[in-house]
């Protein structure tokens, strides 16, 4: 369903896999007319895009609705030029999930750094994005 998201569906990003357990994600974008630059490479902010909503979401649907969870704050460093298709994976481990747990069994907030790369087929590191993200466990509903 995510390809189908407007904002994928016409940017060249799309979703290759999908864990079912939503434990990781791999992303590519193809690099087209519409989305290069004036000297050829990918826009940094379809580089940034493809990258953007997914450790939200697999944060989010792992740890079920008793949590909130949103974005914070976002890093981009441009390394090299993306000049073909480039890939992104996204891998969500148990322990990082019992980390944010722990940090958030008292009520409190727990701010969360993740990272990952953006590559290019050949391995080349075109890009590293760091994501903030805000979780709190909810209030029990009365």
């Amino acid at each position: 369903m995510v390809n189908w998201w407007l904002p994928y569906l016409f940017s060249g990003v799309r979703v290759l896999e999908l864990a079912d357990d939503w434990s990781s994600a791999r992303v590519r974008l193809r690099l087209r007319w519409f989305n290069r630059n004036y000297v050829g490479t990918h826009f940094g902010g379809s580089l940034f895009a493809m990258s953007d909503p997914f450790w939200m979401l697999l944060i989010t649907n792992s740890l079920g609705r008793e949590y909130a969870v949103w974005d914070k704050a976002a890093e981009i460093d441009f390394v090299s030029p993306g000049k073909g298709d480039v890939f992104a994976e996204f891998k969500l481990t148990e322990d990082r999930l019992e980390e944010i747990r722990r940090l958030t069994e008292d009520g409190g907030k727990a701010l969360v750094w993740f990272e990952n790369e953006v590559l290019a087929a050949d391995g080349t590191v075109v890009a590293k994005v760091r994501k903030q993200l805000y979780v709190r466990r909810k209030p029990a509903s009365r």
